[in-house]
C-alpha cells in the first residue's frame, strides 16, 4: 500500500519499486489466509452455566487499504471481535444446545464477525470451536447421564434380542408341531389305507372261496359238515354262552346221513 504526504496513493504489486524519500512510504500487507486462536475465556449459557471455551477462526484480506485506513490494528481488532462474539453467541444458547450443535453455532458466529470485518476489507472464511469445557460438577452429571443412556440402550437392545428369541423359538415350535401332526396325519392315513387294502383282499379271497364252493355244487352233506366246524369252534371252551342250531331237529337225520355215506366209501374201498 503506497501513501505520499501520509495519504494513501494506490496499491502495488509484489516486486521493486521505487519510494521517494520523505515524501512516499509504503506498508506490505500479506493477503494469505491466516489462523487466529482465539483465547480461551468464560462464558455463561442460557441456561446460567458457566463454561470455558476457545476457538480457531480463519480470515484473509481482499482489500489491503481499507486494511490500513479503516482499522488500526486489523489483528488485534479480529481476535477481541472473534471473542465478544462467541461470548455473545453462546450466551444465547443452552449447554446442552451448545455441545450438539457446535457446527451451527460456529456458522452463525462467523456469519456475524465477516459483517463486521467487511467494512475493513477482511473476509472471514471459518469459524471453528475447539474446546468447550463445563464445570467439573456438570462434567460428572454428564458423564453419570452418558452411562445411564447406554445402560438404557443396552437394556433395550438385550430386551429386544430376548423378544426376538422367544418370537423364533415360538415359531419354531409351532413349525415342529405342524410338522409332526401332518407326519401323524399321513402316517394315520398310510394305515388306514393298509387296513383298507387288507380288508379288500380278505374280503376278495372270501369271495373267491364262495364262488369256488358255488361253482362246485357241494351237497348237504358236505354243508351239514362244515356247519358242525364251525359250531366247533364256537364251543371250543373259551365262550361263556352256548348257541344251538334252530334245526336242531334235523341234526340227527343229517348225522344219520353222513355216517351212511362214510360207510359206502368204506365198502367201496373194500
Amino acid at each position: 500500500v503506497k501513501f505520499r504526504f501520509g495519504k494513501y496513493k494506490k496499491i502495488v504489486e509484489p516486486g521493486w519499486r521505487l519510494v521517494l524519500p520523505i515524501v512516499e512510504s509504503m506498508k506490505k500487507i500479506d493477503v494469505r489466509t491466516k489462523a487466529v486462536d482465539v483465547p480461551e475465556q468464560d462464558a455463561i449459557t442460557k441456561d446460567n452455566v458457566s463454561i470455558r471455551i476457545n476457538a480457531v477462526l480463519y480470515y484473509s484480506i481482499f482489500d489491503a487499504a481499507k486494511v490500513i485506513i479503516s482499522v488500526e490494528n486489523y489483528k488485534f481488532a479480529v481476535g477481541q471481535l472473534a471473542q465478544t462474539t462467541m461470548r455473545n453467541a453462546v450466551g444465547a444458547v443452552t449447554l446442552d444446545e451448545l455441545l450438539a450443535q457446535r457446527d451451527r453455532i460456529s456458522e452463525e458466529i462467523c456469519k456475524i464477525i465477516d459483517e463486521a470485518t467487511d467494512p475493513w476489507g477482511i473476509k472471514v472464511n471459518r469459524v471453528e470451536l475447539k474446546n468447550i469445557m463445563p464445570p467439573k460438577d456438570i462434567q460428572e452429571s454428564m458423564e453419570k447421564q452418558m452411562r445411564a443412556e447406554r445402560d438404557r440402550r443396552e437394556t433395550i437392545l438385550q430386551a429386544e434380542g430376548e423378544k426376538k428369541a422367544q418370537i423364533l423359538r415360538a415359531e419354531g415350535k409351532k413349525e415342529a408341531m405342524v410338522l409332526e401332526a401332518n407326519a401323524k396325519k399321513e402316517a394315520m392315513i398310510a394305515e388306514a389305507e393298509g387296513q383298507a387294502r387288507a380288508m379288500e383282499r380278505v374280503y376278495e379271497a372270501q369271495a373267491y372261496g364262495i364262488k369256488a364252493i358255488n361253482d362246485a355244487n357241494p351237497s348237504k352233506a358236505y354243508l351239514t359238515m362244515e356247519s358242525f366246524k364251525s359250531l366247533e369252534k364256537v364251543a371250543d371252551g373259551q365262550a361263556t354262552k352256548l348257541i344251538i342250531p334252530s334245526d336242531i331237529q334235523n341234526v340227527a337225520s343229517s348225522i344219520a346221513s353222513i355216517s351212511e355215506v362214510i360207510k359206502e366209501d368204506k365198502k367201496i374201498s373194500e
